[in-house]
């Protein structure tokens, strides 16, 4: 037995509309670059810091252990996925969440009692 169809296509009008949704990529690439910056424990752990309070790159790598090149690069992703915002003041770069990264950051485990 195949897994493949021996129809062209057995719902024309659905697949057809669908077809010209899936075209349509622009909300796709958006949300494959939000979870491709989600997809990272370093990238989750800051946006955990960053929850806290605005911190600057430098901040960033003291608090993850991590080198400022690193944590820049990071960092960029999580600009460009639209997550936190950045903010220089000189020569430092200062990083907060946007109202999107707010709502990626998982609420604190309530325990359960019995």
């Amino acid at each position: 037995m195949s897994d493949q169809c021996d129809l062209l296509c057995l719902n024309l009008e659905i697949a057809e509309g669908l077809r010209h949704r899936a075209r349509a990529t622009e909300n796709l690439a958006q949300s494959a670059q939000l979870h491709s910056a989600l997809g990272d424990e370093l990238r989750l752990a800051m946006l955990a810091s960053l929850a806290e309070s605005e911190l600057c790159g430098c901040d960033l790598a003291w608090i993850h252990e991590r080198s400022q090149s690193l944590v820049s690069h990071h960092m960029k992703l999580l600009v460009a996925a639209g997550l936190v915002a950045p903010r220089r003041d000189g020569k430092v770069v200062f990083f907060s969440l946007t109202e999107l990264g707010e709502a990626q950051i998982p609420a604190p485990n309530e325990t359960t009692r019995v």
